[in-house]
């Protein structure tokens, strides 16, 4: 990817609660105008980062600066910046979404019939003009999240934040806050994503941080990730019968093979040349008494990657 201005600069971001190291010595530089997903579990530190990084949590050790404004030193700088759709809705449950995002658009700059268009045009988008009046108690989990999510569309900053913006959002919504959010990228807002839907952060980052235990351990565009995993090919085959470990390291011992996992009763291989290893593969497998049930060729995802930095399914992962 093209390379420009840093909006974010990380420097040593560590946030400890007591004994416990929250995120662990973050150091990042984030792009402008670009999409930036941190992935990973719950509990790996991605809504702590963010927290620190709009002031609302002061780091234990470092810092970052936002367009050169220090979290620290520079708060009301900082938050003149920055919008963020939390996790958890932010909603006062008396109020209505049309009140709720009239105070938003306000706040933004907006005055009178301005205000009320762009409201207006907003609800619609995320199909809520019919529930417009209705109490925030009254909305399903899913709505209010799209009425937290639609304030930073309203704001349009320079930083937009979204914390698991589709999290119980119907498949349709999610394609439409994916879309609105590549448009908020195209028309000059840095975006930081922090997710755990693999398919999210796929579709959507321009570059990913994969986040674990607080800890930055890779970064990279999606393709520059898939990259890193050894083999550009896997293989994964399930089966019936016992695997020897000569015939393990049979497998193991062919040139074009990075790496052979076991996984319950389906081997899965990292190599290079897919297509010419196979029969040879298979082979192996039906002479040593191995029943092959399934042949699965693919190439590696967020999900393989995710494995080879960690050792755990993301969705596994605590």
């Amino acid at each position: 990817m093209d390379v420009g201005n840093i909006a974010i600069k990380i420097v040593d971001l560590t946030k400890y609660y007591g004994n416990y190291l929250a995120v662990d010595h973050i150091n990042l530089e984030v792009y402008e105008r670009e999409i930036f997903g941190f992935l990973g579990p719950n509990g790996a530190g991605k809504s702590t980062t963010l927290l620190m990084l709009i002031t609302v949590l002061r780091p234990s050790e470092g810092t970052a600066y936002i367009y050169g404004y220090d979290i620290r030193k520079d708060p009301e700088k900082v938050r003149s910046l920055v919008g963020i759709a939390f996790q958890d809705p932010k909603l006062f449950w008396i109020h209505t979404p049309y009140e709720i995002l009239i105070w938003h658009a306000k706040v933004s700059g907006y005055r009178g019939y301005k205000a009320r268009e762009v409201v207006k045009d907003i609800l619609t988008t995320f199909d809520m003009w019919e529930s417009r009046n209705k109490k925030a108690f009254e909305l399903s989990g899913g709505m209010r999240k799209r009425v937290e999510v639609a304030k930073v569309f309203i704001q349009k900053p320079k930083i937009a934040i979204f914390d698991e913006p589709t999290a119980q959002i119907d498949v349709s919504g999610k394609h439409m806050i994916w879309d609105m959010i590549k448009g908020l990228r195209d028309d000059g807002s840095t975006v930081i994503l922090a997710t755990n839907e693999l398919y999210e952060a796929d579709v959507l980052s321009d570059r990913i941080g994969i986040i674990y235990k607080g800890r930055i351990v890779a970064v990279g565009t999606p393709k520059e990730l898939k990259d890193t995993i050894p083999g550009g090919d896997i293989l994964e085959v399930v089966y019936d019968g016992v695997l020897t470990n000569g015939l393990i390291d049979r497998l193991r011992g062919y040139s074009e093979v990075s790496k052979v996992e076991i996984i319950d009763s389906m081997i899965r291989i990292y190599l290079n040349k897919v297509e010419e290893l196979l029969p040879r593969i298979l082979e192996d497998l039906i002479k040593n008494g191995v029943n092959v049930k399934s042949v699965n060729m693919r190439e590696p995802t967020l999900d393989d990657v995710f494995i080879h930095y960690t050792g755990s399914r993301i969705k596994e992962a605590v």
